[in-house]
């Protein structure tokens, strides 16, 4: 597709980066689709302007409020200080509430089920409400959430997204209720989960922001909060389009192994498909301001013989019509399959791929590792976490295998060669686990 000489406004361009070679009999076709978003016109040769969507915003902050945080009370004052931060950062006409979450939800302000419009006053308005904020009842996230989408659902905003901090398990209302929440305000808006100290349960912080599309990460040290919801906010703020899916089309006899995003970090959208006519399916990818994002797309072809050809996918870059009408196509890539009996090239490994599927092999095996020493087992959490540390090193994944370092001895990077350390901090054993879907980009 060619570039348009007047953009006016993001570009989406794609990139697919595959061996497309395979033996006599080969049917597994793999590839790496990179989706770039550019603000200034810069995309790649197969960019398409999309309208802009003059960058309104509407921004949800949920802070816990349960009894936990005030023990130690640096957590609550650390709050109100992280939320008083991100007020300050929201963007001048940007739609925003607060909402206090314990056992039940509680509009902070602007209240009366309003969203507040940001300017100096009503910034300074948000914050003077959260002087009154106050430690005290359990933890029902679920209720948090519901809110949150009635109150993002009454703006006519482009961008709808959630900021939500827990200190705590979701005790006080049953798993099936929070995932009914989440599965009520999957695709209405993207939401960035964070667990502040150590006694919250890591799946389910990382459960929220996977459902809600958004990041999930751990602040140890409540004093960390303010840079981090800053930095949360800055990046909601720079979101311009909203509710991107790739689409992926396969001919018929294709079977589709699985879609995940690899970077910048693994996440297994092969379950959120949801059918978008004949042999198509959609993915969602949530919100989009100027990045980078990689997927690997695998699919099984039928047999064919030496010499032939065929297209294997059509990945497409979509965005809905807010009139219901058709979606436009922001850019696509092809995967390709030819069989050939050249050994050389029906046996080399893309890079990219070959790359991707370490990280992601990375990811499970901290996890398998991590979940192999809680249950006592040495040998395994040793054998796991040990070829954790051949990963991260052969990738280059300088910041796993810091996080690695704490929780194992490394006595040889390069074979894995480790033991497991006789005690560990558990923030950083949490933190190991909650950013072990973190990504390096592959090597150029």
């Amino acid at each position: 597709m060619a570039n348009f000489s007047k953009p006016t406004g993001p570009q989406f361009s794609v990139d697919v980066y595959q061996n497309e070679y395979l033996p006599e009999g080969g049917r597994d076709v793999n590839a790496i689709v990179t989706v770039t978003s550019t603000g200034g016109g810069t995309g790649g040769t197969r960019a398409t302007p999309l309208p802009a969507t003059g960058g309104s915003a509407a921004v949800v902050l949920m802070l816990d409020c349960s009894g936990s945080m005030d023990y130690p009370g640096a957590k609550m004052r650390g709050a109100r200080e992280a939320t008083a931060a991100a007020i300050d950062t929201l963007r001048d006409g940007t739609s925003f509430a607060v909402v206090a979450g314990t056992h039940v939800a509680k509009e902070v302000y602007p209240g009366n089920g309003r969203l507040a419009v940001a300017d100096r006053r009503t910034r300074a308005e948000a914050k003077d409400a959260l002087r009154s904020l106050s430690a005290g009842g359990g933890t029902a996230i679920g209720t948090w959430l519901r809110l949150a989408d009635r109150l993002l659902s009454s703006a006519d905003a482009a961008i709808r997204h959630g900021i939500l901090l827990t200190d705590g398990r979701n005790e006080h209302e049953k798993p099936e209720e929070l995932k009914a929440a989440l599965d009520a305000c999957a695709g209405r808006f993207t939401c960035d989960a964070r667990g502040v100290g150590t006694d919250w349960e890591v799946e389910e912080v990382r459960g929220i922001a996977r459902a809600l599309l958004g990041t999930a990460d751990i602040v140890a040290d409540p004093a960390g909060l303010a840079a981090d919801f800053t930095t949360m906010m800055e990046q909601a703020m720079g979101k311009e389009v909203a509710d991107v899916a790739l689409r992926l089309w396969t001919p018929v006899g294709v079977e589709i192994g699985f879609l995940k995003q690899v970077a910048p970090s693994v996440e297994d959208l092969t379950g959120r498909r949801t059918e978008a006519g004949p042999r198509a399916g959609d993915y969602p990818t949530g919100s989009w301001g100027d990045e980078s994002r990689d997927y690997h797309v695998s699919v099984r072809v039928p047999e064919a013989a030496i010499g032939q050809e065929m297209l294997a996918a059509r990945v497409s870059l979509i965005v809905p019509d807010p009139a219901g009408g058709t979606p436009t196509t922001l850019s696509q890539g092809l995967v390709r399959a030819v069989w050939t009996d050249d050994m050389v090239m029906s046996t080399s490994i893309n890079p990219q791929v070959a790359h991707y599927t370490g990280q992601a092999e990375l990811a499970d095996v901290i996890q398998q590792g991590l979940d192999a020493r809680k249950s006592g087992d040495s040998d395994g959490a040793t054998a796991k976490l040990g070829r954790a540390v051949q990963l991260a090193a052969v990738s280059g994944n300088a910041d796993t295998a810091k996080l690695l370092s704490k929780v194992v001895d490394v006595v040889d990077a390069a074979t894995g060669t480790v033991r497991l350390k006789a005690k560990v901090a558990e923030a950083d054993e949490m933190t190991l686990e909650t950013r072990s879907t973190k990504t390096v980009r592959v090597k150029k």
